[in-house]
């Protein structure tokens, strides 16, 4: 068989990219176990027994391989007249020749699943016959082509695997295959030669494939580089920050409880005190109130006078010029807020003079040394 020459040129890929190694050709050791059976003129379904074996090979391109296989051990007859049947033992050997039917259909040459034919020529053994012997006696008949101590026989394999790759060194395969054997094999004769049918599972590990020799890329010569300096100039914003004067304010509100005139809490009147010596030109109102809800007009009048006069005279006490505060009450004439209660209130506004610091931006300049490519 004539076999493309596609077959034999490296490197094989995958669907996942380049492999580092060419699947063919490989050597491979394998066993298979099973069952097989032996065709006569019994039930075969009382004739299976276990099969197993042993085997080892080689693919020299990815369609073409060989291999030695041995297996069997277990077989079994029967003889009608005896409804019975008997075990004797049989050692298959030949020598296969292999054919990956899938790998000459198609480009890519290491797929996971293939499908080879198989056919091979060998000898079977067979041996303790005993079993035999005893059954025809029972059955009373002439067997005169029974052997006693072993038989050996010519044996003609053809089959076929479906075969999976699992990985670089490990594959799995079923075989169905059929042995063509001597006649008198089972110690009976139908003038024509005896068939006998396997089904096994096998275990193959592959070894010897060859690595993939990647041509080396040529060295590139890198450029020899040449730089030179020169000096730029750089302008950027100097920043820097002056003192300004701004306006500012500042309110307080003073609750009393009802007829209550003293300002509580003392804390307001510090921080209203604070405030008016942390700035300039400050001026500050007084104006004072008293709910319309409760007492009358009169002593509200009375209320809201002696709060104004308290609140000044509570900044003066601490340390707050006189002459820079005005003051006002309203009794319940005026009433600021909504809620009945917060019109027991002095109302205290400060103004007066502070400073911001206002952000100022110079333009200037820096001379720096800049490095370039030139080649």
């Amino acid at each position: 068989m004539a076999v493309p020459t596609e077959f034999l040129l490296p490197p094989y890929a995958a669907e996942d990219g380049e492999k580092d190694y060419r699947p063919y050709p490989h050597m491979f050791v394998g066993l298979n176990g099973g069952a097989q059976v032996s065709f006569t003129n019994y039930d075969f379904g009382k004739l299976i027994t276990p099969d197993a074996g042993v085997q080892f090979g080689a693919y020299f391109n990815p369609v073409i391989g060989a291999r030695v296989h041995v297996g069997g051990l277990w077989n079994r007859g029967g003889i009608k007249s005896a409804n019975d049947t008997y075990d004797f033992n049989t050692v298959t050997g030949s020598a296969d020749l292999l054919v990956n039917v899938t790998n000459i259909f198609r480009e890519d040459k290491d797929k996971v699943f293939n499908f080879i034919l198989l056919g091979g020529v060998g000898l079977a053994g067979a041996w303790d016959n005993d079993e035999f012997h005893t059954l025809a006696a029972r059955a009373a008949e002439d067997y005169p082509f029974a052997w006693e101590d072993n038989r050996i026989s010519h044996n003609i394999r053809l089959g076929m695997q479906f075969d999976f790759n699992i990985a670089k060194h490990f594959g799995m395969n079923l075989e169905l295959a059929a042995n063509n054997r001597a006649d008198r094999i089972n110690s009976k004769t139908s003038d024509r030669d005896d068939w006998n049918a396997q089904a096994s599972v096998g275990l193959i590990f592959k070894f010897g494939q060859k690595k993939v020799e990647k041509a080396q890329e040529p060295v590139k010569e890198e450029p020899v580089e040449q730089w030179a300096t020169r000096m730029d100039t750089v302008w950027y914003d100097d920043i820097t920050y002056k003192e300004v004067p701004e306006q500012v304010s500042y309110e307080e509100n003073i609750y009393y409880q009802i007829r209550m005139s003293e300002p509580e809490p003392a804390s307001k009147v510090q921080a209203i005190a604070k405030f008016i010596k942390e700035h300039k030109n400050c001026k500050v109102s007084v104006t004072a109130y008293a709910d319309k809800g409760t007492g009358t007009p009169k002593i509200n009048m009375k209320y809201s006078k002696e709060r104004a006069e308290n609140v000044v005279a509570a900044l003066v006490e601490a340390g707050v010029d006189k002459g820079i505060i005005t003051s006002d009450y309203k009794g319940d004439t005026v009433q600021p807020f909504a809620e009945n209660d917060k019109n027991r209130v002095a109302i205290v506004k400060v103004t007066g003079e502070g400073v911001k610091k206002q952000e100022v931006k110079t333009k200037k300049y820096r001379l720096e040394e800049t490095r370039y490519r030139v080649q």
